[in-house]
Order: structure tokens, then sequence, then C-alpha cells
């Protein structure tokens, strides 16, 4: 299992990164003109935010390439030895399956709405169908639970870090998505704010 886990693993997030950021925003972009990726380099909290984001992918991305690589360098991550075990890496495996499927949809479902951060120069329409009548932020959801599941697969101190700082950021981009929303499409949003939880 360890050494499937060692070709796998990479790959799957290769796959994840092109499928749930390249993708879409190249689909986006070729319909509508517009750029999705809203993240600038200002020192605004918003961009500050998407630096983050960047930062913790990078962080996830090292530590699954020091797994795959070398023995002696992923034991400088500190793995969590009472976690080891292949019934938890199989939960694991499943919760970034699983979780890479419903950001798929969800995306779908959000069609060209999609944006990676608040688009303040374009009005995209409010999503309330599909996932979204589930949870109003379902591709978040989505990105937590792949954290959550790749720590389960290499749980280390790193990939503990990046999973809680996940949830932490979302969290904090989640309330300023939910500002823009108010601004935008104001009582049509609170109806929605009230029917659906924010995650879950």
């Amino acid at each position: 299992m360890l050494q499937y886990l060692k070709y796998y693993l990479p790959l799957f997030l290769l796959v994840y990164l092109v499928v749930t950021f390249i993708l879409p925003s190249v689909r986006v972009y070729k319909k509508t003109g517009i750029n999705p990726v809203t993240f600038g380099k200002s020192d605004s909290a918003h961009d500050y935010i998407g630096f983050i984001m960047k930062l913790l992918t990078g962080l996830l991305i090292t530590a699954v390439l020091l797994f795959r690589v070398s023995d002696t360098a992923y034991e400088y991550l500190a793995p969590i030895k009472y976690l080891q075990y292949e019934l938890i890496q199989y939960i694991g495996l499943f919760l970034v399956h699983a979780s890479l499927v419903w950001i798929i949809i969800a995306q779908y479902n959000m069609k060209l709405s999609w944006r990676i951060g608040v688009d303040e120069k374009n009005k995209t329409d409010l999503i309330t169908t599909g996932f979204f009548s589930l949870s109003r932020n379902p591709i978040f959801l989505g990105m937590i639970l792949s954290t959550v599941g790749i720590f389960l697969i290499i749980p280390n101190v790193l990939t503990f870090f990046t999973m809680a700082s996940t949830y932490i950021v979302i969290q904090i981009q989640i309330r300023l998505e939910e500002e823009h929303l108010l601004k935008q499409h104001g009582t049509n949003y609170i109806e929605y704010k009230n029917k659906v939880r924010r995650l879950l």
C-alpha cells in the first residue's frame, strides 16, 4: 500500500490541481474573456488570503513530494506514527476522491460564475441550485475535505498544519465573499443565506 501511494499520490495531486483550478479557469476565460483569478498583489486582506492559499498549496505539494522521493527527508516532517494504518489511509483516499468529484460537480453547478476570490469588477449570478442548495460553499467544503484526506493518507506535522490552516483561511475567505454577495444580491442573498448553511 505504502509503495503504491508513493507513486499514486503525487499523480493524483497533479490531476486534482489541473481539474479543479487550471481547466475551470481556462473554460471561464475562453467563454467570457474574464480572468476568474481575482487575487492580486496588493496589501489588501483579500489579496493576502490569496497569497496564503498559494503558500498552503505549495506546502501540501512539498509534503507529497518528500513522501514520494525520500524516506529520510520525509522523517523531517515528523510523521504521526499512531495514525499510520491502512484503514485510515483508505478513509483518506475515499475523502480525496469524493471531494474531487464533489468539487467538479459544484463547479459545473456554478458555470461561468466560478471565480477564485472576489470579483469586484464583474457581476456574477447567485447560484442556489445543485450542490449550492445543500451548501453555500460546496467548493470550499470540498477543498477542506481534500486536505483532511491527504492528512489521513500521510499524517505528519506539515499536512496537519496545512489542513488546519486551510480551514481557518477558507473560513475568512467565505466571510469576505459573503459581504460581497450581500452587496451584489441584497435580499436575494439574505433569503438564500437563511435557507442554506455555510458549509453543510
